[in-house]
């Protein structure tokens, strides 16, 4: 993805469409539900063949977010309870 790209996603993407969600005693990263919509309306034009270049760096920064969070979370879970 293209740097300039990524600066004009990211930003909108860390101020609007994370959460953080107590489950299980623990506090995970997820998404908020308007970025799920999002990753899904991105999903659906990839698989038109209708998704522009600047959507195309919007999902890949929601993947490696995605990622990110993945990593993040079970690392937590993994964390011995006290």
């Amino acid at each position: 993805m293209p740097q300039s790209v990524a600066w004009k996603v990211c930003p909108t993407l860390l101020v609007n469409g994370i959460r953080v969600e107590r489950i299980h005693n623990l506090n995970l990263f997820k998404f908020t539900p308007e970025l799920g919509d999002r990753m899904n309306e991105l999903l659906e034009k990839k698989k038109a063949d209708t998704l522009t270049s600047e959507g195309s760096a919007e999902l890949d920064a929601i993947g490696e977010l995605d990622t990110i969070f993945s990593y993040i979370n079970a690392i937590t879970a993994a964390q011995p309870q006290t």
